[in-house]
């Protein structure tokens, strides 16, 4: 796993995101390489985890989102970083919008 993504799952980590998942959408798309896809229990923590990982990104490799949706309403936070897509949900929208299901070409990457 390179350097960027471990920063992004430590940061999830950090904050208890669960089920976190990172998908290799490179060969697929050129939209992004990866989407990194987790969830929180409640508006705080989903806020929480999308902070922590932007501060992270920030600190240890210079990087800044392109954009950030979804952060007032806290119930799907995008981060968007170019190469790397951070999804953020509650667990119902996550269940509702099955990021996973829908990028099931993409190659899922070991957490170690």
């Amino acid at each position: 796993m390179d350097k960027i993504l471990n920063t992004i799952y430590n940061a999830i980590d950090d904050k208890k995101g669960g089920n976190t998942r990172i998908l290799d959408i490179s060969a697929i798309t050129t939209i992004s390489d990866y989407f990194i896809v987790t969830s929180g229990n409640n508006y705080n923590q989903v806020r929480a985890i999308a902070d922590n990982v932007e501060e992270e990104l920030l600190k240890k490799h210079g990087m800044r989102p392109e954009r950030v949706e979804g952060y007032n309403n806290g119930e799907w936070i995008l981060l968007d970083y170019i190469d790397y897509v951070i999804h953020v949900f509650d667990r119902e929208q996550r269940l509702f919008y099955d990021i996973e299901r829908i990028w099931s070409d993409g190659k899922e990457i070991e957490v170690k």
